[in-house]
């Protein structure tokens, strides 16, 4: 799932070489996937209250809200522990697993505000850019195949041992794009996914989706990212000269 090829002039932004974090320079945007890039939150629901279903459970918006960032095997766990049936978590997950692609596959699939546009133009900016989602791997595919999108760095659950809110996936997407996190960017919506980032050392910039993200000082929180360009995204991540 990777690009090659950056250009090399960077549009309205200063040229950039990878471990010079300087101010009034980004290195690399990261984006979150559910709730950032694409408004999959409602699909989750209903895979999750289809698996409940199954295991002879109820499922409600305050049970999704438990999960939102969180990995597979939590939620499979979380399902597991209000089933009223039995069931192997390895058939728990490939369940969700299938139900959420096939929803993927045929149901509405939004894209978040402002998002496609920042990333169309990190892309012409030749500005590395990644995925970095705890989702897995046929969640990631069918969701970018759907939007026909690509990433120059994709990392996902099956990349690494812990997931959000441990900051593993981040430090392999920087070291991925051989970036400084210093002069990194994290989109993200979730406390999970904001909690990884910083304690990755990313500047963070959350747009929370269905669960609120607490602001605190160094934190920015926005209600969306229509209209945020990457000059606006160097102003508000204290990066811009």
């Amino acid at each position: 799932m990777s690009q090659s090829g950056h250009q090399s002039a960077r549009r309205g932004l200063a040229r950039v070489v990878p471990g010079d974090s300087t101010p009034g320079r980004i290195e690399a945007v990261m984006f979150d996937m559910d709730g950032l890039l694409v408004d999959s939150e409602p699909l989750w629901y209903l895979a999750e209250s289809t698996v409940m279903a199954r295991l002879g459970g109820t499922w409600t918006p305050a049970d999704q809200h438990a999960l939102v960032g969180g990995s597979m095997p939590s939620t499979v766990s979380y399902l597991l522990a209000r089933a009223s049936r039995p069931a192997e978590p390895g058939t728990v997950a490939r369940w969700l697993l299938e139900e959420m692609v096939a929803l993927v596959r045929t149901r509405p699939l939004p894209t978040l505000p402002g998002v496609l546009s920042l990333l169309a133009e990190a892309r012409a900016a030749g500005l590395p850019h990644a995925l970095v989602t705890s989702s897995e791997p046929a969640v990631v595919d069918a969701i970018l195949g759907r939007l026909d999108i690509r990433f120059d760095v994709v990392v996902c659950a099956a990349d690494v041992m812990q997931a959000k809110p441990d900051p593993e996936s981040y430090r392999l997407a920087v070291a991925k794009l051989g970036a400084d996190p210093r002069g990194c960017i994290a989109l993200e919506d979730s406390p999970n996914g904001v909690a990884a980032a910083e304690a990755a050392g990313l500047r963070v910039i959350a747009v929370p989706s269905v669960v609120p993200v607490p602001e605190r000082p160094g934190r920015v929180v926005l209600p969306t990212l229509a209209g945020v360009t990457l000059t606006r995204l160097e102003q508000l991540a204290g990066l811009a000269a």
